[in-house]
Order: structure tokens, then sequence, then C-alpha cells
């Protein structure tokens, strides 16, 4: 019996593979709150598609989707940090407005690309703002892995990939000689 890759599982569960059009275009702004139901309609199946995703793939480290992912083409992301119990983080129209000088560099994985993983720079920390539903601005900063986690999405709305973000010389490794699946990423207390 053939072993499906991890890209055709996911492809399998709606995530839009690596070379489409959508992942490569910057995502439409919603104009809040005018489209206030198209910005919820968009939410539901980041949430939706998330939901069948993680019921075939455990992510210790958290997990976000970008709509662009899904083949929305729409400014909208979510997240869900590592702690289960911690509530997901929804973005809408977000933008990066500040970044710590400090950085990391640790193996991130996409779900459009599931085969491989790479050795991406980020900062520590990231100070981002996003649209409320109800057209407010809000401002959250988010350090370490939850800033990666972040950052990740948030490029994928201005139709980056995290190998966009890798330094020259440095590639993607298969996903089977990668060993730091189920565990979260290190950081220096």
């Amino acid at each position: 019996m053939t072993q499906v890759r991890p890209s055709e599982q996911m492809r399998d569960l709606g995530v839009v593979q690596r070379g489409a059009p959508v992942l490569a275009e910057p995502a439409l702004a919603f104009d809040l709150p005018a489209e206030r139901q198209a910005a919820e309609q968009a939410i539901e199946q980041l949430f939706s598609a998330m939901e069948r995703i993680g019921r075939v793939h455990p992510f210790a480290k958290g997990m976000g989707l970008a709509a662009p992912q899904i083949a929305i083409g729409r400014a909208a992301a979510v997240v869900q940090p590592p702690e289960s119990a911690a509530p997901p983080i929804v973005l809408l129209n977000p933008r990066i407005t500040d970044r710590s000088s400090d950085e990391d560099e640790q193996y991130e994985g996409c779900l459009s690309f599931f085969d491989v993983r790479g050795l991406t720079p980020r900062p520590l920390q990231i100070t981002v703002e996003t649209m409320t539903l109800e057209g407010q601005l809000m401002t959250t900063t988010y350090e370490r892995g939850l800033a990666r986690l972040v950052h990740h999405e948030i490029d994928h709305l201005y139709g980056l990939l995290y190998t966009a973000r890798m330094r020259t010389g440095v590639a993607p490794i298969p996903v089977e000689e990668y060993r730091q699946t189920g565990r979260a990423w290190a950081y220096d207390q």
C-alpha cells in the first residue's frame, strides 16, 4: 500500500497547494464593518478547515491557516496557539506595525507544501494591528512561538511563503529528515 504524501493529504482536506496563483497574490482587505458578513463567512470556513486538518494531524507548535490557503483571496487568517485551552486568534486585515531586532531561527512547515520543513528566521516579538468585525482597530503584541505563527500567516496574506524568508543557500529539508514533529519550538528563557 502506498503511503499518502503529507501534501496530498492536505490537498485532500481542501488546502491549496504551492504553485496555485492565490498563494502568490496579496489578499484583498475587508471593508469593515460593511463586509462583516463576508469576513464572518471566511472565518467560519477557516475554522472548519482547521478542524478537518486537526483531526488527521497533531500540531504541537500550534497551527495557523490563512484564507488564501483555502482558495479565498481575502485578508483573514486564524491561529490556534499550542496550548489547546488558549482561545484561537482571528486576524482580519492584519499588518505588522513593529518587530523586535532580536530574531531566532526555527523550522517551520506549511500546510500548502507539507512535505518539507524550512529553517526560517523570524523576530522574537511582533506587534500586529488587526480589525474587529465592527471595524475597530486592535493592536496586540506576540512573542516567540506565537509571534512566529502569526507572522507566518500574515505573510500568506501578502503572497509570501516562509521559503522567501529563509537565508540564502538554506533549503527546506524533507519531512522525513525533520526530527521536531510533535515538539514545541525551543526558546531560551
